[in-house]
C-alpha cells in the first residue's frame, strides 16, 4: 500500500494469481458473474480483488496461489456449457507471478490527476498493469503486476508522488 498524505510506505502482496474468465459471448448474459463466483465460492477461494472491463467482455479476479487449481477446475467444469455448448467463454486464464499494489490517500477523492500519476509513473518504467480496480470510496487504487516490477513499482510511485507531495 502507498498512503497518500502522508506519503509513508508500501504493502506488496504476492503469491497471488489473477483469474481472467473472458469471452464476447459474456456480453449481457445476466447471471454470468454470480455463475462465476458461485464456482469461487464453492471452493472457499477468498477474492482479493475484482476487476469487469465496462464492455462486461471479462472478469478479472485475484486469489491466493494455492486457490487456483481448485477453483480453475470449479470454474471449468461450472461454466461448461458456456464454453463448449454456446462458446459464449473462450478462456479461463492464469496469469503466475503477480502482486498487488494499492495506493492509498483520504485526500485522493475528488482529486485529478492522481491516477495519471501513478500510471505515467509505471508507464515510465515499463511496468505494464495486468488488472486495475479503485475502491468505491474513491481511497483507494489497486494495481496487479508481475511480481518481478512490484519494487520498482512502489519506487517510481513513491518518487512520482513525492515530486509534488505538498499537493496531497
Amino acid at each position: 500500500v502507498v498512503l497518500l498524505n502522508p506519503l509513508c510506505g508500501s504493502k506488496i502482496d504476492p503469491g497471488l494469481m489473477p483469474i481472467t474468465v473472458g469471452g464476447y459471448g459474456m456480453v449481457g448474459v445476466p447471471g454470468i458473474a454470480a455463475k462465476i463466483f458461485s464456482a469461487v465460492r464453492d471452493e472457499g477461494a477468498n477474492v482479493l480483488m475484482i476487476s469487469q472491463s465496462s464492455a462486461e467482455h471479462n472478469i478479472t479476479f485475484v486469489i491466493r496461489n494455492e486457490e487456483v487449481p481448485q477453483t480453475v477446475a470449479s470454474l471449468e467444469k461450472a461454466l461448461t456449457e458456456w464454453i463448449e455448448k454456446d462458446h459464449r467463454i473462450d478462456r479461463v486464464r492464469v496469469v503466475p507471478e503477480v502482486a498487488i499494489i494499492t495506493v492509498v490517500g483520504e485526500n485522493m477523492r475528488g482529486r485529478y490527476g492522481i491516477a495519471g500519476k501513478v500510471f505515467s509513473a509505471l508507464g515510465r518504467n515499463k511496468i505494464n498493469v495486468v488488472a486495475i480496480a479503485q475502491g468505491s470510496s474513491e481511497y483507494s487504487i489497486s494495481m496487479v503486476l508481475k511480481a518481478a516490477d512490484r519494487r520498482l513499482a512502489v519506487d517510481a510511485i513513491h518518487a512520482e508522488l513525492d515530486e509534488e507531495n505538498g499537493d496531497y
